[in-house]
């Protein structure tokens, strides 16, 4: 039996480390992302110019499919929901972490509700605090994003400003740093290149939201979307 056993486990071939597993999915994620943002955008232009709408499926008051719209609605929401909580994560931990240090000894601050759920081990903890902040917070966002008759503009220079220095530069550094290439050699003098270029990009990007924005504010009406 052991003999067979041994025999079966190397005609089974491992399964593949972690790192090749997560590199590999890194690469296919971005090169779809990569095509899929390329052809809505260049094909967007090529077609419309600067008249192209930022939704592409209702900009020009077309609603049907009804299908395909509800499905596009939806990834939007499972998109912004998991980017909200992501992006939101290091403020509510910082103002946290800062109100229990100026206030350790209040309770209303401090305090966790025990919550027994069955099927877990340990019991649910409940801050009222963070609750009833966190709570505050995003119906605050929220009303905000309601305001704002310029979504698109909006979130055009958020991406502008965080595209350059967290997508590109801060990679393209710790990768030098990492593979250790030499400072003025071709491969560094390319990754630097691609940096600029990018960073010139992030620059035009911005300027063209604000200018959007401008344009938005002279017809300005709370509540209402604009294309």
């Amino acid at each position: 039996m052991n003999a067979k056993n041994d025999a079966l486990q190397d005609t089974i071939k491992s399964p593949p480390s972690e790192y090749k597993t997560m590199k590999q999915a890194t690469r296919i994620s971005v090169a779809v992302t990569t095509v899929f943002y390329m052809l809505c955008g260049c094909f967007g232009y090529a077609a419309f110019g600067d008249l192209s709408p930022g939704n592409l499926l209702t900009g020009f008051g077309f609603y049907n499919p009804f299908w395909l719209l509800d499905i596009a609605n939806a990834a939007i929401v499972i998109h912004l929901v998991g980017a909200y909580q992501v992006y939101c994560q290091p403020l509510f931990a910082f103002v946290e972490k800062t109100t229990t240090e100026w206030y350790p000894n209040n309770k209303l601050l401090t305090k966790e509700i025990e919550i027994p759920i069955p099927g877990l081990i340990k019991p649910f903890k409940l801050s009222i605090f963070r609750l009833v902040w966190r709570t505050i917070f995003v119906i605050i966002t929220t009303i905000i994003s309601m305001l704002m008759p310029f979504f698109n503009d909006v979130v055009g220079f958020l991406g502008a400003l965080g595209f350059w220095p967290l997508t590109v530069y801060f990679p393209v550094e710790m990768y030098i740093a990492q593979k250790n290439i030499p400072k003025w050699s071709i491969k560094w003098l390319c990754l630097q290149i691609l940096s600029m270029a990018c960073l010139i990009i992030s620059i035009a990007a911005a300027a063209g939201s604000i200018g959007g924005v401008v344009s938005d504010l002279k017809v300005y009406r709370p509540f209402m979307t604009s294309y």
